[in-house]
């Protein structure tokens, strides 16, 4: 929405600066995009006085003037025409830009004669294309600004243009006027009243209206106009052609012009119809047919759809109502009769109307998001009196069909409600003020939002209006009050503890967080079990997030392809978010999942570059479940999941229950997603890991022996396929008090070790620390423990310890 400042004093009487007035507009909400003010490139330029001009003594077109100016005399090298003693002339002194020529000026010389400045001409200083002689001015000091000089003589030249971005709500500030009354109510100024002639028609009009009963009730409720006779159409006058250019609309003729001038200055699209083009002496609002072909002002022709609204004659359709007037029933300079129209259309049926056909017109901009209902005859006869004042002639009676629809709604205003929602202590006497001059209308504690406020819709709309208008740049910060004294509790739950736990330590392990979305396609969610119509999205954005995901690895699998696809292919992924189990609420579980694709180590010429493995995604799932606070001593199981690799991958628990579950992801499930070479993958049921069985602030007192620790050897033979966590477990089990840890430090199998163990044999060789607690152990006590930790290995592998 584009204005210029004299158009708003229009309609506000105020003192205001331009500043001011800059910064009210974006608090109240009207925010100020643009401001042109053609005074600001003028603003270094001062008024002189030409005492003496001279011929130059080698050049017969140039004068060598001797000019007073604020800084005393200065000489001055022209070649005006008009350059005369006694003139004053606007100074352009050196330094100054001057934008008409695009130069900054220094001291120079002109064939010799050195040069302080330069006269301006009005071209060079873009106030008009006159060039033949620098400018004249009738009045004026030496010293004074130019600037202040054009607002006193020419106010015209120095309008600033001001664009304000409008939100959708606010539709009545479309026009010039619901700019003014914001304005107004902030208290910048007195909106002035806006006198509505009585306009009397001299004879009936030739040219009736109707409204197809089935628009009546939604689509055109009121339809209104009158012919104007004796009309003479021509150029418009020079003020309303400087504001319609200045807001970057072209003048056409006094008619068209007028009702441009209304569509902005009061937020009244109109429409002038020539008479001598209507046919039948009928114009009727009918929803068409569908098919008919019609030539808009703007030069194309559209082919209308069956159900939108038309303005039609006997001959056929004249307007797209609401959007644009036809070619055939403009209006030229041989107009002498004319049928100007007001009417109210339904907002949605214009905006899909506008859509459908991709007409983009200042009419249909404010139509579809809502004019004001009662302003329908009032328009009218404001814009039929301009008429007959610029254009002259002879109005006729009106001629309407259908009534303005009735808004009226009132809403209760609580004082003491809008000073706790809004934060500032606004007394109930500036509350009913500030509504009062928005248009509303109080009636005790029940305030009617004004017809052309369609937004107002409840209370809470009262407490927005009263808290823009008395500014929310006065809000002052103030610390909340504690619910209860003392030491605040913790805000966080115990699982938005573990989750930022978990965050923290896989992004410590090097992996880079996503985010990515809870829906994923059919496909991808069928292979990882999910994929059902109970988590079928109803109305998905598109066909690729049709269902709730169920687990967190198709985002990363996704978000690995497309990194691959640009060249990234050593990728450590994770994701910290819900899955879903099922499509009632509640029914979702946190997940802590990681991906590795690629290599563990970037080249180098140690050799340290190597592929990802299984036991990568085991340090760092273990890594996690320890942040958790999991217990140590775990068991891990090949019960997964169709996704992972059903001989590389494990699940981590503790009986039945599942707490994480690692591992290659499956050859199949990586052709499906797209992701080249094999992929390791974690996923960490948050919510799974056992809670702390007693619960303090603080962290358990540190353990540490002064004892000596005894360390342990044992190499086993066991067959093949025996699992090293089953020997691990045995060996920890032999003295749960005395053993401390028990690791693998090797394991012999292949060719070698069969062809010395046996056939199907390993090796697997273990270190067991045992640290005493209460004394230093003797020889027989660790043979002792030996002698158990073999035991129980035997009997729980098979095998037998390695001689």
């Amino acid at each position: 929405m584009k204005f210029t400042l004299s158009w708003l004093k229009d309609h506000l009487e105020t003192t205001a600066s331009l500043d001011e007035i800059l910064y009210a507009l974006t608090d109240l909400g009207l925010e100020v995009e643009e401001v042109v003010n053609p005074v600001a490139k003028l603003a270094p330029f001062t008024i002189a006085k030409v005492l003496e001009a001279t011929q130059h003594p080698d050049a017969d077109r140039l004068r060598v003037c001797r000019v007073m100016t604020d800084e005393g005399e200065k000489q001055i090298v022209c070649g005006a025409p008009n350059a005369r003693a006694g003139i004053t002339v606007v100074l352009c002194k050196p330094g100054d830009y001057v934008p008409g020529i695009d130069v900054t000026l220094g001291v120079g010389k002109i064939r010799g004669v050195e040069s302080h400045g330069m006269m301006a001409s009005e071209r060079e200083l873009e106030l008009s294309d006159e060039h033949n002689g620098i400018i004249e001015l009738a009045s004026g000091e030496v010293g004074q600004k130019f600037t202040d000089w054009l607002a006193a003589n020419r106010p015209a030249v120095c309008d600033p243009v001001i664009e304000v971005k409008i939100t959708p709500n606010r539709p009545d500030a479309l026009g010039v006027r619901g700019i003014a009354r914001d304005l107004a109510a902030r208290g910048l100024g007195v909106l002035k009243p806006l006198a509505v002639p009585s306009i009397k028609g001299g004879f009936a009009s030739p040219v009736s209206v109707q409204i197809e009963a089935d628009l009546k009730a939604k689509g055109c409720p009121h339809f209104a106009g009158r012919t104007i006779r004796g009309v003479k159409n021509g150029p418009s006058p020079d003020w309303l052609q400087a504001r319609l250019k200045a807001i970057g609309l072209r003048p056409i003729s006094a008619l068209v012009d007028i009702t441009n001038y209304f569509t902005f200055g009061l937020n009244r699209p109109l429409h002038v119809f020539d008479v001598a083009k209507v046919q039948g002496g009928a114009l009727r609002v009918h929803a068409v047919a569908g098919g008919e072909a019609f030539l808009a002002l703007d030069g194309k022709t559209y082919t209308l759809r069956p159900g939108m609204m038309a303005i039609s004659d006997a001959a056929g359709v004249e307007s797209l109502a609401g959007i644009m007037g036809g070619e055939h029933s403009g209006c030229t300079e041989d107009t002498t009769e004319v049928f100007l129209e007001s009417a109210f259309w339904d907002p949605i049926t214009i905006a899909a109307t506008g859509r459908a056909l991709k007409i983009n017109s200042d009419a249909r901009y404010r139509f579809e998001r809502g004019v004001d209902p009662a302003f329908t005859l009032p328009g009218l006869d404001l814009a039929t009196q301009m008429i007959l004042d610029l254009c002259g002639g002879e109005a006729s009676d009106l001629a309407v069909d259908g009534a303005a629809p009735d808004t009226s709604r009132a809403y209760k205003l609580n004082p003491a409600r809008v000073i706790s929602l809004v934060g500032m202590d606004i007394s109930e006497a500036e509350q009913r003020q500030t509504l009062t001059a928005l248009g509303f209308t109080l009636n005790g504690n029940m305030a009617t939002p004004p017809s052309w406020r369609p937004d107002v819709l409840g209370e809470a709309d009262l407490v927005e209006e009263v808290a823009r208008v008395a500014s929310l740049t006065k809000l002052e910060g103030k610390p909340l009050r504690r619910m209860v004294p003392g030491v605040p509790r913790p805000i966080l739950t115990p699982l938005q503890v573990r989750e930022r736990t978990a965050r923290r330590t896989i992004a410590a392990l090097g992996y880079n967080e996503c985010v990515t979305y809870s829906f994923i396609d059919e496909a991808a969610a069928k292979l990882f079990g999910g994929g059902t119509d109970a988590v079928r999205v109803d109305n998905p954005i598109s066909s690729e997030m049709s269902h709730l995901r169920p687990d967190l690895l198709p985002g990363l699998l996704r978000a690995a392809a497309r990194n691959q696809a640009r060249g990234f292919m050593d990728l450590a992924l994770a994701e910290i978010g819900p899955a879903f189990h099922g499509g009632e609420p509640g029914e979702q579980h946190l997940q802590a999942a990681g991906l590795l694709v690629g290599a563990s180590a970037a080249r180098d010429p140690h050799g340290s570059r190597r592929p990802v493995d299984v036991f990568d995604v085991k340090a760092d799932v273990e890594a996690v479940l320890a942040a958790l606070g999991a217990p140590a001593r775990v068991q891990i199981s090949r019960k997964l999941a169709a996704w992972f690799h059903p001989g590389r991958s494990g699940a981590i628990g503790l009986g039945p229950n599942v707490m994480a579950s690692f591992g290659e992801v499956h050859p199949k499930v990586l052709a499906e997603m797209g992701v080249k070479g094999p992929a390791m993958a974690f996923t960490v049921l948050v919510a799974n890991v056992p809670y702390p069985k007693v619960k303090t602030p603080t962290r358990p007192a540190l353990a540490i022996s002064d004892l000596q620790a005894v360390d342990r050897d044992f190499a086993f033979v066991v067959d093949k396929g025996v699992e090293v966590l089953t020997a691990v477990n045995a060996a920890q089990g032999a003295d749960k008090a005395l053993i401390e840890s028990v690791r693998v430090f090797d394991q012999f199998t292949g060719e070698k070790a069969e062809a010395q163990m046996g056939a199907g044999k390993k090796s697997i060789a273990l270190t067991v620390r045992l640290q005493p607690v209460d004394k230093t152990l003797t020889e027989a006590e660790i043979e002792a423990v030996s002698a158990k930790i073999i035991e129980k290995v035997a009997k729980a592998t098979g095998g037998a310890l390695r001689g």
